[in-house]
């Protein structure tokens, strides 16, 4: 359920807010226990998100780091190699 919620600072070029909606929803998802809010809490899940959206834009815009950005295609074939060991799966060939 929280699979959009990732590292979202110091990468190059910066987290977009569609990345950051995405981990507010997932958080929201998460902490409600609903996919889908009923239509007697829609409202707030919306509200709700919408503030995590605001905090996490104005955390991420905030942080300060010594460290080089992060390349996103180095950070997901990293990801793919973790996976691929952890389930024992041959990597995919890039072409």
């Amino acid at each position: 359920m929280c699979r959009n919620i990732r590292v979202l600072h110091n990468f190059e070029p910066p987290a977009t807010d569609d990345e950051i909606e995405a981990a507010a929803l997932q958080y929201v998802r998460k902490i409600s226990g609903a996919t889908r809010p009923s239509a007697a809490n829609e409202e707030a899940f919306g509200e709700a998100v919408r503030a995590i959206t605001a905090a996490t834009r104005t955390l991420v815009d905030s942080l300060v780091t010594k460290a080089p950005p992060r390349d996103r295609e180095v950070e997901a074939a990293k990801a793919k190699a973790r996976t691929a060991e952890r389930y024992g799966l041959r990597p995919a060939a890039s072409g």
